[in-house]
């Protein structure tokens, strides 16, 4: 198979699809990998590098979609990538639909399967190609708001771990997941008063259970999400409905009562944010004020830390890629009902329920789809 990896154009992203080293562990099952000029060059992996391991380096991302069967991206593609795909296409990124539609109809008017490496399960049911990039998010969500919350960003002026004789800023992180809890372990690493709400008890039973009296746990009620983000210093929103929209959980007339200079993360920003304030920003202009409070809502975070993001991610979906093209893409998915969960799009049908229902589009079973694409029929 010819698995294309084009340099990514969204902003001040600088990730790449494929790593040299998993260049050539493709390679060596056989298939040929064409990547972009300058794919990798800004976090270190020049066309030399490519070169070493095999691949074949093409001018222009046309010439990528042209000629690869497999397209394997970081993050969602823009128009005029969207404009380059056809029914001749796999790709496999990360999509975050259900926010976007116009992503989503183009996609579908592309005719091309779609896999969204944010809905790809395991058999405990989490997402293994999400986890290391919420790692990162989490971690950076707070080495972001203590940036923020200084007195030049717009913030309080507050230092997140206090000094001798001055108390600690203090950390509201709403949810409990793998962004929540890498959250949790950084804010606590700084010395902050952390707390954090989540509706699943057993998670909070969790945090206790490793960090003891250094973190508070409170069940996310409405009352106790008001009265934490009231208080707070730094908010990080942690919520995740895998494929579905965040549900907005702070009101705007919530964020007018908070304390000025207080600090917002929306780390669930791709999902379209859990706060009712928040809109996409990058990391050229990161951050806007509503009502007196900073809103940090980038929405490729993990980009900021591109090398890092790019081996991480690598690590994690270089087997996906392995089975993709050993199996073609069709009989990989039907083989695997993880990674068919992460067919969002095949042939003009929109393949995920959650996406379908935040945008009032009509709903096709991924494996009656790519069925009927077997059968010819």
């Amino acid at each position: 198979m010819k698995v294309g990896v084009p340099r990514e154009i969204k902003s001040n992203e600088y990730r790449v699809g494929l790593t040299p080293a998993a260049v050539k562990e493709v390679i060596t099952h056989g298939h040929r990998v064409l990547v972009e000029t300058q794919a990798g060059a800004a976090i270190g992996f020049c066309d030399e590098e490519y070169l070493a391991a095999g691949a074949d380096i093409l001018g222009s991302a046309d010439e990528v979609f042209a000629r690869a069967e497999l397209i394997v991206k970081v993050k969602e593609p823009l128009a005029v990538e969207r404009a380059r795909l056809s029914e001749h296409h796999s790709l496999f990124a990360f999509l975050h639909l259900a926010p976007d539609p116009e992503q989503t109809r183009e996609l579908m008017a592309s005719g091309a399967l779609c896999i969204a490496y944010e809905t790809v399960t395991d058999d405990a049911g989490r997402l293994p190609l999400l986890a290391p990039m919420s790692e990162v998010a989490g971690r950076m969500s707070i080495q972001a708001g203590a940036h923020c919350l200084e007195k030049e960003e717009g913030g309080r002026g507050v230092l997140l771990g206090g000094v001798p004789g001055v108390e600690p800023g203090l950390v509201t992180i709403i949810g409990a997941g793998v962004v929540g809890r890498n959250a949790l372990a950084m804010a606590v690493g700084l010395g902050a008063d952390v707390t954090v709400l989540d509706r699943d008890v057993n998670a909070l039973r969790a945090i206790d259970e490793r960090y003891g009296n250094r973190a508070r746990t409170s069940l996310a009620t409405a009352h106790a999400l008001e009265e934490c983000v009231l208080r707070a210093d730094l908010v990080v929103g942690a919520v995740l409905v895998p494929g579905a929209a965040a549900p907005k959980l702070v009101s705007r007339e919530l964020v007018g009562r908070m304390k000025t200079g207080a600090v917002l993360v929306d780390v669930s920003i791709d999902q379209g944010g859990c706060f009712e304030t928040s809109h996409p920003t990058t990391h050229q202009e990161p951050t806007f004020e509503v009502d007196g409070v900073v809103h940090y809502c980038v929405a490729n975070m993990p980009g900021a830390v591109a090398r890092t993001s790019t081996l991480a991610l690598n690590n994690v979906t270089l087997p996906y890629v392995l089975v993709l093209a050993d199996k073609g893409t069709k009989t990989a998915l039907l083989e695997d009902s993880h990674l068919l969960d992460g067919l969002n799009v095949a042939r003009g049908h929109l393949c995920r329920k959650e996406v379908a229902e935040a945008q009032g589009l009509e709903y096709r079973p991924a494996r009656d789809v790519l069925e009927q694409m077997v059968s010819g029929h």
